[in-house]
């Protein structure tokens, strides 16, 4: 047989086997290159088991990793963004809203309520960047400053988990804006009555999230090599017309400039929120 007809058959025999492995089943790490069984990602939080890096969850693959099987019970739930200010672009915002929520199965960009953290009651939230970018607009910002008005109001722990790559959500203009004062007052009055706010940051947490209630935990945890920051990088040089230094804007320089109070591998995520929880409540 020539050399030729041999590549031929060889290359027949890839074709048929990728033909016949079934889509979706293998993940490529995007800091390592890595290709990583679906299967085995999933048993391991997400997280790549040759360079840790830690993919991006959705908001009810937060809630399912942090909560107690069974006890979640979501709050105001049937909130919906109107188009408050009429925007006008490429996309409507009513459009760009349906497309997300079919694309998430999500209403918006956030999801909150109550739930048991080993065995410990808490209020929880959690935004999504799936779902444009996990911006805050109205329905955001009124959900987030519920949960926090709820757990003010039982004494409960809180914990928001924050992963959104934009902040105001520019289709509601300034209605968009006021929801960082709002949800900031809220976590005000959860502070007056003594009441314990820890802020989870992940990658990415940056602008107007990071600029309200991101920031204001009690204790503020981070993920590794997480994106946290205002404005991108790229921005900020572009602006001062300086090169900013190695790892700027990532979890690890944050916490040597003492920005966030620790590092938690996801894997360990759960336990030590309940450490801190029964550190802060324990009689």
């Amino acid at each position: 047989m020539s050399p030729f007809n041999t590549k031929a058959r060889a290359n027949s025999v890839r074709q048929l086997k990728r033909r016949e492995m079934p889509e979706g089943l293998w993940t490529k790490c995007d800091e390592c290159g890595e290709i990583i069984y679906n299967k085995t990602l999933e048993e391991e939080f997400k997280i790549c088991s040759k360079c840790d890096y830690h993919f991006t969850l959705s908001a009810p693959e937060r809630v399912a990793q942090l909560i107690d099987e069974g006890t979640f019970k979501e709050m105001d739930a049937g909130l919906i963004s109107g188009d408050p200010i009429k925007f006008k672009g490429p996309k409507s915002y009513p459009s760009k809203v349906k497309e997300d929520q079919a694309a998430t199965g999500l209403l918006d960009a956030v999801i909150t309520g109550e739930g048991l953290l080993s065995g410990q009651r808490i209020a929880l939230g959690v935004t999504d960047s799936h779902f444009i970018m996990g911006s805050m607009g109205s329905v955001v910002g009124e959900r987030l400053t519920r949960v926090i008005e709820f757990a003010t109001e039982e004494k409960l722990p809180l914990v928001i988990v924050s992963g959104s790559g934009g902040g105001a959500r520019m289709y509601e203009g300034m209605l968009s804006l006021m929801q960082m004062a709002k949800t900031s007052q809220a976590l005000a009055k959860h502070h007056e009555q003594k009441q314990l706010f820890i802020s989870v940051l992940t990658n990415p947490t940056m602008a107007g999230i990071m600029a309200s209630f991101a920031s204001l935990g009690d204790l503020i945890i981070a993920e590794p090599r997480a994106l946290i920051g205002f404005t991108g990088p790229r921005v900020i040089e572009q602006t001062i017309r300086q090169k900013l230094p190695d790892g700027f804007q990532t979890s690890e320089f944050l916490l040597e400039h003492g920005m966030i109070d620790k590092i938690v591998n996801r894997r360990q995520l759960k336990s030590s929120l309940g450490q801190f929880i029964s550190f802060f409540y324990s009689k």
